[in-house]
């Protein structure tokens, strides 16, 4: 039996696309060509985020072929890339105009290991394939420059007052760290905290990015106000450790997004609990769950929880964050899943805005 455009178009209506969650791939803009020669269909898949997996996509094209299967069609051929999801920015926002998504990465309070979870996140999309960039926000105490170690490429100054961002492992990186005396405290007010982003944000040559991490100050204030001001935020991760006077401040941060209209990617729970590496004890020392309870409660996703480990902290005291050093082991697995989470929550929300798509429709 030959099928046609509609047949296909009214079965990819009814299919779940497994990594974002949403039914109806022709709407959400994951097949974007169809093309039908008799019984076979030729399809474009354009997968939204680097973070499709091999299972994933192999689970979406089952059941793609599982269903035009039972329709009458006889075979599926699929051209298949990766385009990361974006929407054009707002005319009051034309900053960053080479940047397909930003993902802000915040804490209610400092000591939760906000920076950590930002560093390995960037490494991981990396790792998955994406063009990944750091902004250090974190102005008055920034910490990507330790974090990251000695750069492949340091940054440096361009013609026309453009600012080169440093390169570490692989990754585009600005941080105030860089132009200051790491003795020195940076004692501004606001608007020259403003000042600097903008010049971050608009003098930096970031190019093309599927990503960009912007690292920022614990609490509410002056960055994350400016920076929602200046700039599209995607979404925004909030890391908390499991005790009740961290889960109370990372409410507070969550009032703050809301007011600004940041929407929240997801929780992570770090310092989740500790386990001996000798005699395999675990020690919940922060309390455990407070997190997942948050996110359950708020009806975020929960993107996944840490172990408190020194391995962890050593990669960020050394300037090699775990997911560089130690890519097999089951803590840089963990920053992965994190990581692979908060891009397609990222993607689903892209693709669930209006936006024209386009779609080929030929019979021949």
């Amino acid at each position: 039996m030959s099928l046609s455009v509609e047949d296909v178009n009214q079965v990819l209506a009814g299919i779940e696309d497994p990594g974002i969650a949403r039914t109806d791939l022709l709407k959400h803009r994951i097949v974007t060509d169809v093309e039908v020669k008799g019984e076979t269909v030729r399809l474009g898949i354009e997968y939204p985020s680097h973070a499709y997996t091999e299972a994933l996509r192999k689970e979406l094209k089952d059941r793609i072929c599982s269903a035009l299967t039972a329709k009458g069609g006889s075979g599926v051929d699929f051209d298949e890339k990766v385009v990361t999801a974006s929407q054009p920015p707002p005319g009051d926002k034309p900053l960053l105009p080479g940047v397909k998504s930003i993902i802000a990465v915040a804490a209610g309070k400092g000591g939760v290991g906000k920076s950590t979870v930002a560093t390995n996140l960037a490494l991981a999309l990396k790792d998955f394939g994406a063009k990944v960039g750091i902004l250090d926000a974190d102005v008055f105490g920034p910490s990507l420059p330790t974090m990251l170690g000695e750069p492949e490429q340091p940054p440096g100054a361009e013609e026309g007052d453009r600012i080169r961002p440093a390169v570490h492992h692989g990754i585009k990186v600005i941080s105030v760290g860089f132009f200051t005396d790491a003795k020195e405290a940076v004692v501004w007010r606001g608007p020259m905290v403003h000042k600097l982003l903008q010049q971050f944000l608009g003098d930096v040559m970031w190019g093309d990015l599927d990503y960009l991490i912007c690292d920022l100050p614990p609490g509410t204030g002056d960055v994350q106000l400016s920076l929602s001001q200046l700039i599209p935020i995607t979404g925004a991760v909030m890391v908390t450790t499991p005790q009740e006077v961290s889960l109370v401040d990372v409410v507070k941060g969550i009032s703050m997004f809301n007011k600004v209209e940041i929407p929240l990617l997801g929780v992570v729970e770090n310092m989740s609990y500790y386990q001996c590496s000798k005699c395999g004890n675990r020690d919940e020392i922060f309390s455990h769950g407070g997190g997942k309870r948050l996110a359950d409660e708020i009806e975020v996703p929960f993107l996944g929880e840490l172990p408190l480990d020194a391995r962890i902290r050593f990669g960020g005291d050394t300037g090699v964050p775990i997911v560089a050093s130690a890519p097999d082991s089951d803590y840089a697995q963990r920053f992965r899943d994190i990581a692979s989470r908060a891009a397609l929550v990222t993607a689903g929300r892209i693709l669930a805005e209006p936006k024209r798509a386009k779609r080929l429709a030929v019979i021949s």
